[in-house]
């Protein structure tokens, strides 16, 4: 059992996909499941391993499937009788099996790394691609003619011809720095994806100018509106390192928004339940 879980890790490593890690911790019996008994739980709801009988499987896999989502470890007791819960991370359930027993899981999400899909090859793409790389995220990269020597350090190197929609992540964050070359054929390919965040490295003048040629090419206002442009955070950057770093913070910044809303949500959960 311990190998096929190990197994099954190795297998996710390096998946693009999210996965939360069951664990039993603590048991009375003469509850099915004890502790050091374990579980992968897909997004899709696959239970790959052992975490109990069918007490504690629906109700483990619901808590794993929110806790992926609300990218938050959390803490749960089945017991027969009703818990006070001693903390917001902590969620109590009644065990519904006419044998009793209780247990108590800790579950855990797997986050895959954040996907940046760079457009271009100009100094600032090139800087993207190292700082990004250099925070463990997943760096892919989109240019006329596919050369890996370009950017030694990126996951994979792309020919725009040859990119294929499912390449790329709905959870990804696409970065058009092409500065001059192909500008319109980016943007247009970039649109065509569905993306977390799309940005375009270019001051508003040549943004607007670039905008009227890819609307001649078929892209409607709205689609252009959801480019962020200017390119990341104001800080003041001028070299192209510093204009990376500025990108950087941005998608840092919208990426863990998703936390504080989740966050947020859950707070005001609470607040009802107070109420």
């Amino acid at each position: 059992m311990h190998n096929t879980f190990i197994n099954k890790i190795n297998e996710f490593k390096n998946s693009a996909e999210a996965y939360a890690m069951a664990i039993i911790v603590r048991r009375k019996i003469p509850s099915s499941g004890k502790p050091g008994d374990k579980a992968i739980i897909t997004a899709d709801g696959h239970i790959y391993g052992w975490i109990g009988g069918g007490c504690t499987r629906g109700i483990v896999l619901k808590e794993a499937l929110l806790s992926m989502k609300e990218r938050k470890p959390r803490f749960v007791s089945i017991s027969p009788t009703k818990k006070k819960r001693t903390d917001e991370d902590t969620k109590i359930y009644a065990m519904t099996c006419q044998s009793g027993g209780e247990v108590e899981i800790y579950i855990e999400p797997v986050l895959p790394k954040p996907q940046l899909v760079i457009f271009g090859t100009s100094h600032i793409a090139k800087s993207l691609a190292k700082v990004a790389k250099a925070i463990d995220y997943q760096v892919d990269v989109v240019m006329s003619v596919a050369d890996k020597n370009v950017f030694p350090e990126a996951n994979s190197v792309i020919s725009i011809k040859d990119l294929g929609t499912n390449e790329i992540k709905s959870s990804a964050y696409i970065v058009v720095c092409t500065q001059g070359e192909g500008d319109a054929e980016a943007l247009q390919k970039a649109l065509s994806i569905k993306s977390s965040y799309l940005s375009f490295v270019a001051s508003r003048k040549k943004a607007n100018a670039i905008f009227t040629e890819v609307r001649g090419m078929g892209i409607n206002f709205d689609q252009l509106k959801t480019i962020k442009t200017p390119a990341g955070l104001d800080i003041g950057a001028k070299m192209p390192n510093e204009v990376a770093i500025s990108i950087l913070a941005e998608i840092i910044q919208h990426y863990r928004a998703v936390d504080e809303i989740a966050e947020s949500k859950e707070e005001k959960k609470e607040e009802i339940i107070l109420k």
